[in-house]
């Protein structure tokens, strides 16, 4: 089993290749796009989804030193989906707390799965679970992005494994052999 340290810099660094990813994407592309309904997302846009995105990130930069983090209370700030130059900073401040955050320190995150009121629930984590629960669901929106980019934005040119999973990108590494 590898050791702790080589855990926690694999996290960061897969962390960090995602929002390098994200911001490339981005920044190739043009502000009307970003914020243009995309027929093919029920005219959402994909500003929307990077927004979405970044707002767990965002989430689990602004709760981690209550110790309870909980993305079904994250803002929902409107502004990352249709400015761009905020959704790049926020990148800059995502990968700055990826790179300095304890990965060890213990959480708890709070949900809620119940479609009525109900009521949280807790269950125990660690920064490094959560930054690992980021990753997986950044690929997914990624994924949600990528079609969007090829429908609206033909011109962007998606950085490799752009929204496709690690395990996937070595699966079919190893077909091609």
């Amino acid at each position: 089993m590898p050791n702790t340290n080589y855990i926690l810099i694999q996290l960061s660094q897969a962390a960090s290749s995602i929002l390098n990813q994200m911001e490339d994407v981005i920044n190739q592309m043009d502000n009307d796009d970003y914020k243009k309904p995309v027929d093919v997302f029920n005219n959402s846009t994909i500003g929307q989804h990077f927004r979405h995105t970044l707002e767990f990130f965002q989430c689990l930069m602004d709760r981690h030193e209550t110790g309870v983090v909980s993305y079904d209370k994250r803002n929902h700030n409107k502004s990352i989906e249709t400015d761009k130059a905020l959704a790049l900073v926020f990148i800059a401040k995502a990968k700055e707390f990826i790179i300095s955050c304890d990965m060890l320190k213990p959480l708890v995150l709070e949900v809620n799965y119940n479609i009525e009121k109900g009521q949280d629930i807790c269950v125990d984590s660690n920064m490094g679970r959560e930054v690992a629960y980021n990753i997986e669901h950044a690929i997914h929106h990624m994924a949600i992005i990528k079609i969007g980019v090829q429908v609206l934005c033909p011109y962007v040119k998606l950085p490799y494994g752009f929204g496709v999973a690690s395990s996937t990108l070595r699966y079919n590494n190893e077909l091609k052999k």
